[in-house]
Protein backbone atom coordinates (compact mmCIF):
# COMPACT_ATOMS: atom_id res chain seq x y z
CA UNK A 1 0.00 0.00 0.00
CA UNK A 2 1.10 3.44 -0.90
CA UNK A 3 1.20 6.32 1.88
CA UNK A 4 -1.33 8.25 0.50
CA UNK A 5 -3.82 4.87 0.70
CA UNK A 6 -2.36 3.91 4.07
CA UNK A 7 -3.12 7.87 5.18
CA UNK A 8 -6.90 7.45 3.61
CA UNK A 9 -7.22 4.26 5.50
CA UNK A 10 -6.04 5.89 8.54
CA UNK A 11 -9.09 9.08 8.33
CA UNK A 12 -11.83 6.85 7.63
CA UNK A 13 -11.19 4.26 10.57
CA UNK A 14 -10.32 7.83 12.63
CA UNK A 15 -14.35 9.31 10.79
CA UNK A 16 -16.18 5.99 11.73
CA UNK A 17 -14.75 6.42 15.55
CA UNK A 18 -16.06 10.30 15.51
CA UNK A 19 -19.58 9.41 13.79
CA UNK A 20 -20.37 6.40 15.85
CA UNK A 21 -19.09 8.93 19.22
CA UNK A 22 -21.49 11.70 17.46
CA UNK A 23 -24.26 8.77 17.08
CA UNK A 24 -23.59 8.29 21.24
CA UNK A 25 -24.09 11.37 22.64
CA UNK A 26 -26.29 13.61 20.30
CA UNK A 27 -28.38 11.00 18.01
CA UNK A 28 -28.09 9.15 14.71
CA UNK A 29 -27.85 11.63 11.41
CA UNK A 30 -28.15 9.57 8.23
CA UNK A 31 -25.88 12.19 6.22
CA UNK A 32 -23.05 12.00 8.67
CA UNK A 33 -23.34 7.64 7.69
CA UNK A 34 -23.98 8.29 4.18
CA UNK A 35 -20.81 10.44 4.26
CA UNK A 36 -18.62 7.79 5.85
CA UNK A 37 -19.89 4.84 3.52
CA UNK A 38 -19.13 7.09 0.35
CA UNK A 39 -15.59 7.93 2.29
CA UNK A 40 -15.22 3.91 2.75
CA UNK A 41 -16.00 3.40 -0.73
CA UNK A 42 -13.12 5.64 -2.02
CA UNK A 43 -10.94 3.69 0.23
CA UNK A 44 -11.38 0.65 -0.74
CA UNK A 45 -11.48 2.00 -4.50
CA UNK A 46 -7.90 3.61 -3.71
CA UNK A 47 -6.74 0.20 -1.96
CA UNK A 48 -8.01 -1.77 -5.40
CA UNK A 49 -6.33 0.62 -7.58
CA UNK A 50 -3.33 0.37 -5.54
CA UNK A 51 -3.12 -3.29 -5.55
CA UNK A 52 -3.42 -4.06 -9.08
CA UNK A 53 -0.35 -1.38 -9.74
CA UNK A 54 2.45 -3.36 -11.24
CA UNK A 55 6.31 -2.69 -9.55
CA UNK A 56 8.61 -2.14 -12.92
CA UNK A 57 11.68 -3.54 -13.29
CA UNK A 58 14.72 -2.42 -14.14
CA UNK A 59 15.56 -2.74 -17.81
CA UNK A 60 18.84 -4.41 -18.89
CA UNK A 61 21.40 -2.72 -20.78
CA UNK A 62 21.09 -3.34 -24.59
CA UNK A 63 23.20 -5.45 -26.88
CA UNK A 64 25.58 -4.25 -28.57
CA UNK A 65 27.30 -2.03 -26.48
CA UNK A 66 28.60 1.50 -27.59
CA UNK A 67 26.95 4.81 -26.90
CA UNK A 68 23.61 3.94 -27.93
CA UNK A 69 23.35 6.96 -30.45
CA UNK A 70 20.57 6.67 -33.44
CA UNK A 71 23.91 6.78 -35.86
CA UNK A 72 25.42 4.12 -38.08
CA UNK A 73 26.69 0.99 -35.78
CA UNK A 74 30.73 0.40 -36.14
CA UNK A 75 31.77 -1.99 -38.65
Amino acid sequence: MSGSTKAMTIVTCAVLVLITAYTVALGSSGWLWFGWIVLGVATIGMAAADSTETPVAPRAPRAGGGSGGAGPSPR
